[in-house]
C-alpha cells in the first residue's frame, strides 16, 4: 500500500512537517529508528531562539576556536580519534566563514527565522500545544567590560534587523535574574527569546496530535530509497514501506540516504551535552547564555537544564559526560546558589552543516524527495518555518522565500 507522504524522523522537525502536510489534506507516515523524541528533540535546551540570526560559522568563532580547542572540555571540541575524518568538514566550516559567506548565511539565516516566527504562533494553535509556549527572554552575560564591547557588532546586525534588547550593567542583571556571580559585570536581555515547557514533552504531543489526526509512526531503520515512475520505495530492516513523496527528516542520520539520492552533503555531527537539575535548584527567572564558555542555564517544567557546548565527535564515539559534568561545576561557580544535585545527564547528535543553514529542498536524483534536516542548534527554533516550507514544496505551492541558500546542491 502506498501512502501519499513518507517522512523519516520523528524528532520535531520530522513532525512539524507530518502535521503540516496532514494539514493539506496528505496522508501520512512518519517513520523512525527510534520512538519519537528520541533524539536531540529530547534534550535540547527549548529554546525558539528567533534572535540567532548570525551563523556559527564567522570570523569571530574561528578566533576563539583554538583556544577552546586546547581544553578538551571546553566549548568546542574535537576527540583525537575523529580528528583526521573531521578535517574536510573543518575546511569547509573555515570558507564559511569568510566575510562574504557570513554575510549570505546571515541573510539566508534571517529570513528562515522571520518565517519560523511568523508560523510558530498559529502552528502551536493548529496542533493544540500553545499552552506550552513560554516568554521569558534570555539574559546574555559577559565577563569584563573587553568580551561586552566585542559582542557588540553582532548586537548591532540584530539592530539593523529590528530586534529588540537592552544591554544591561551588573545592578540591572542582578534585579532581572539575582544569584548571579560578579565575574560577571555586562549582560544583554533580549525579550524576544521563546522557549517551550519541555522540548521532548512538546515533541510527544505533536506525535500524539498527528496519530489523533489519523497519521501511523513506524519504527523501522530506513537504509536506502528508490524511487521509480510512480513513487519511491523505503527500503528498511524489516518490510519496506512506499509513498508517493518522501521527506528525508532523520536528523544527524540523513547523510546516507542522500548520498544514496547522489547528494553528497557535508553533514556532520554536534555531539551536545546537558545535565537536567532538579526544578528547585535555582530561582532561574530567564535563560542564561555564558556565551564564552559556550553554554545555558534554562528552566523547564521538568527542572533546570545546564547544557550546550560543541564536540564534533560523530556517530560512533561513546559519551564523553565529563563534559557534562565540566559544564556543571561551572554552572555552580557562575551561579553561587545552585544546587548540583539530583541531575540526569544527557547526550544527543545535533546535524551540523558548515555554514550554519540547513538543508531544504528536493533531491538531486528526484522531485520526490524532498530533505529537512542540518538544523544544527536551532531544529526546534526553525521548525514551523521548516514544516511550512516542506508543506509548500510538495504540494507545488510557490515559496514564501528563497531555497536556493538552502539547497542540498549548494555543496
Amino acid at each position: 500500500m502506498q501512502t501519499d507522504v513518507v517522512v523519516i524522523g520523528a524528532g520535531v522537525v520530522g513532525l512539524s512537517v507530518a502535521l503540516a502536510l496532514q494539514a493539506r489534506g496528505l496522508a501520512v507516515v512518519v517513520v523512525d529508528r527510534d520512538r519519537p523524541a528520541a533524539g536531540a528533540s529530547a534534550g535540547n535546551a527549548g529554546a525558539f531562539a528567533f534572535t540567532d540570526i548570525l551563523p556559527l560559522a564567522s570570523p569571530g568563532i574561528l578566533r576563539k576556536a583554538p583556544k577552546w580547542l586546547m581544553d578538551p572540555l571546553g566549548p568546542l571540541s574535537i576527540p583525537p580519534a575523529y580528528a583526521l575524518q573531521i578535517a574536510p568538514w573543518m575546511l569547509r566550516f573555515s570558507r564559511a566563514c569568510l566575510p562574504a559567506n557570513v554575510a549570505a548565511s546571515t541573510l539566508a539565516q534571517t529570513a528562515l527565522m522571520d518565517l519560523s516566527r511568523a508560523e510558530l504562533e498559529p502552528f502551536l494553535a493548529a496542533t493544540g500545544t500553545a499552552a506550552m509556549l513560554r516568554k521569558d527572554g534570555n539574559l546574555q552575560v559577559y565577563e569584563g567590560e573587553g568580551e561586552f564591547r566585542a559582542s557588540l557588532p553582532g548586537w548591532q546586525a540584530r539592530a539593523d534587523h529590528g530586534i529588540a534588547f537592552t544591554h544591561m550593567n551588573a545592578a540591572e542583571m542582578a534585579a532581572l535574574q539575582p544569584g548571579l556571580a560578579p565575574r560577571f559585570t555586562h549582560g544583554t536581555f533580549t525579550p524576544g527569546w521563546y522557549s517551550i515547557a519541555d522540548p521532548e514533552l512538546y515533541t510527544l504531543a505533536l506525535a500524539d496530535r498527528f496519530r489523533a489526526n489519523g497519521g501511523g509512526i513506524e519504527r523501522a531503520e530506513v537504509t536506502a530509497l528508490l524511487p521509480d515512475d510512480k513513487g519511491v520505495e523505503i527500503v528498511t530492516k524489516g518490510q519496506p514501506l512506499r509513498g508517493t513523496q518522501v521527506v528525508v527528516a532523520a536528523g544527524a542520520f540523513s547523510k546516507p540516504l542522500a548520498a544514496g539520492l547522489g547528494d553528497r552533503v557535508p553533514l556532520e555531527t554536534e555531539r551536545g551535552y546537558n545535565t537536567t537539575l532538579p526544578e528547585t535548584a535555582f530561582d532561574l527567572r530567564t535563560q542564561v547564555t555564558f556565551g564564552g564558555h559556550g553554554f545555558v542555564v534554562v528552566r523547564l517544567s521538568t527542572g533546570i537544564r545546564v547544557g550546550g557546548a560543541v564536540e564534533l565527535g560523530g556517530l560512533k564515539l561513546p559519551p564523553n559526560f565529563k563534559r557534562s559534568e565540566a559544564m556543571l561545576r561551572k554552572a555552580q561557580s557562575f551561579l553561587p546558589g545552585l544546587n548540583p544535585q539530583g541531575g540526569v545527564q544527557w547526550m544527543g547528535f545535533r546535524p551540523s552543516l558548515p555554514d550554519s543553514l540547513p538543508v531544504i529542498g528536493q533531491a538531486r536524483a528526484t522531485p520526490r524527495v524532498a530533505y529537512a534536516f542540518g538544523h544544527g542548534h536551532l531544529g526546534l527554533t526553525q521548525s514551523a518555518g521548516t514544516a511550512r516550507l516542506i508543506a509548500d514544496l510538495l504540494t507545488g505551492a510557490p515559496p514564501v522565500l528563497d531555497l536556493a541558500p538552502f539547497s542540498p546542491q549548494r555543496f
